[in-house]
């Protein structure tokens, strides 16, 4: 009877944690999504909003890491008004969390009259001591980009 009870108490602990993983996920995908909306249509502040004061970020036209919500939006506001993205595939995203930290990971492609830019993403969440999410890093990169470099193996 003992084993019964704690199986029982396994598989509901079990269920409600996939239950908590599949809110999360739904949430993270949806800010993404909404922040994603407005940068596409030249208006940085989605993801500004989203983004905590310590944040790090990486992308294929900066030289280092910056470092600071500060940097970043100084990065942004030069760009606002700039993107223009007709449509988006956000392709398999995937969220994976722990407590209060969570990972997306995505590709998208992103189209501008007939040219599609293919982008990788990596955004790390936490959840702060308000209980809102917030993205600590991001990192984007490009797909499988065309470099011109020799292999020496």
């Amino acid at each position: 009877m003992k084993i019964l009870i704690l199986i029982i108490a396994l598989m509901t602990s079990i269920s409600i944690y996939s239950q908590e993983n599949e809110s999360i996920s739904k949430l993270i995908i949806g800010m993404e999504k909404s922040a994603l909306e407005r940068w596409n249509n030249g208006d940085p502040s989605g993801y500004l909003e989203i983004y905590a004061k310590d944040i790090v970020y990486f992308d294929p036209w900066t030289e280092a890491r910056l470092d600071g919500l500060d940097k970043l939006t100084k990065l942004y506001e030069e760009m606002r008004g700039q993107v223009n993205v007709d449509k988006y595939d956000l392709i398999n995203p995937k969220v994976q969390s722990v407590d209060n930290m969570a990972v997306l990971t995505f590709n998208l492609t992103s189209y501008s009259g007939e040219t599609a830019y293919k982008w990788n993403c990596t955004e790390v969440y936490i959840l702060d001591k308000d209980d809102q999410w917030k993205i600590i890093q991001t990192h984007w990169s490009f797909t499988k980009p065309d470099l011109d470099v020799e292999r020496t193996d």
